[in-house]
C-alpha cells in the first residue's frame, strides 16, 4: 500500500490517504500518517476500511507523509563509491568505520514532495543533493537483533539529504549543515514494507534537470538497513514514525570536477526502484548586496 498526507482546493487541511491507482482513498478515521503507525493491528485494520469518496491524485497536493516528533536518522558514508570521493576530495586515505556513522535533521528541515526548497544563499552558496532510502520504523523497539530488523520497519520512503557543504565543513559535527530549513524533503509517499521484498534491491538514482547524477543498487550499501537499525537501537529507542535516511551513492556535486551546487530554479529528483520519485525545484535566495 501506499500512504499519502494530502489536501485539495476544497479541503480544510491534510489528510491521510491510500493510493489508488490514480486516486487517493481518504482515510477517515485517523488525523494522520504518524497516528496510524501507532495503532495495533487490529485498529489500524479497521481505520484502513473506513475510506471517503476517491480524489483524483492529479488534483491532489502531496505534503510530508510523516511529520516526525523528532528529528530524522541519518547515516553518512554509507555507500563505497561515495566514500571513496568523499576522501578523495579531502585529500584523506579512505578509512572505512566499523559501524555505521550517525547523525540527524530536525523536523524543521522536513519539506513536502513537489514544494520549492527556499535556501539562503547568504546562509551557504554550497547546496549539494542526496538522494536517499527513507525506512520508516513501524513498532517500539530497542536493542533490535540484525536478524529481526526488518520485522520493525513499517514502509519506506524517498528522501533528498539536501546539505550546505560549506557550513557542514566548518566544523567536525555535521548537524547545522544538514539541518537547515527546507533541506530534507521527503516522499511523495510511504510505501508498504511488504511491496519491497528486500530493500538491498532497489536502484536509487538523482536527477538534475532530468540529468542522472547519482544511481546505485542499495545491494552496495556498506552497512545494509537491517544492520543500520540493529546498531541504531542499541541502548536508543526508536518509536513508530521514526525515519531512518540509510545514506546516499556517488555523485554528489561537491566530488564532481570542477564542484557542481545548487542554482537558483535548479530542480530535483529523487527515483527509488518501488517507491517512487521525489521532485523539488529549489529558490534559492541572492546574499545581500549580491551583483548578477
Amino acid at each position: 500500500m501506499r500512504f499519502v498526507l494530502f489536501s485539495t482546493p476544497t479541503s480544510a487541511g491534510p489528510h491521510p490517504g491510500v493510493v489508488d491507482g490514480e486516486t487517493i482513498r481518504p482515510l477517515r478515521a485517523i488525523a494522520s500518517i504518524d497516528a496510524l503507525i501507532g495503532l495495533d493491528p487490529a485498529t489500524r485494520t479497521a481505520a484502513l476500511a473506513d475510506v471517503g469518496d476517491p480524489v483524483p491524485l492529479a488534483d491532489a497536493r502531496l505534503h510530508a507523509p510523516l511529520h516526525p516528533h523528532k528529528n530524522v536518522f541519518c547515516v553518512g558514508r554509507n555507500y563505497l563509491a561515495h566514500a571513496e570521493e568523499g576522501a578523495r576530495v579531502r585529500g584523506e586515505e579512505l578509512k572505512l568505520p566499523s559501524v555505521p556513522t550517525f547523525f540527524s535533521k530536525a523536523p524543521t528541515a522536513i519539506a513536502d514532495p513537489g514544494a520549492t526548497l527556499h535556501l539562503d544563499g547568504a546562509v551557504s552558496q554550497k547546496y549539494d543533493w542526496e538522494a536517499e532510502l527513507g525506512v520508516v520504523i513501524g513498532t517500539r523497539c530497542k536493542n533490535v537483533d540484525e536478524k529481526d530488523a526488518l520485522k520493525v520497519i513499517f514502509g519506506y520512503t524517498c528522501v533528498n539529504d539536501v546539505s550546505a557543504r560549506d557550513v557542514q565543513n566548518a566544523t567536525t559535527q555535521w548537524f547545522k549543515g544538514k539541518t537547515l530549513d527546507d533541506t530534507c524533503p521527503l516522499g511523495p509517499w510511504i510505501v508498504t514494507a511488504d511491496e519491497i521484498s528486500d530493500p538491498q534491491t532497489l536502484d536509487v538514482s538523482l536527477r538534475l534537470n532530468g540529468e542522472t547524477k547519482q544511481h546505485a543498487s542499495t545491494s552496495v550499501m556498506i552497512f545494509p538497513v537491517a544492520r543500520i537499525i540493529a546498531e541504531l537501537s542499541k541502548g536508543c529507542t526508536l518509536e513508530p514514525g521514526d525515519v531512518i535516511a540509510t545514506g546516499t551513492p556517488e555523485g554528489v556535486g561537491f566530488a564532481r570536477t570542477p564542484p557542481e551546487f545548487l542554482k537558483d530554479g535548479d530542480v530535483m529528483e529523487v527515483d527509488i526502484t518501488g517507491v517512487g520519485v521525489l521532485r523539488n525545484a529549489v529558490a534559492i535566495a541572492a546574499p545581500v548586496g549580491a551583483t548578477a
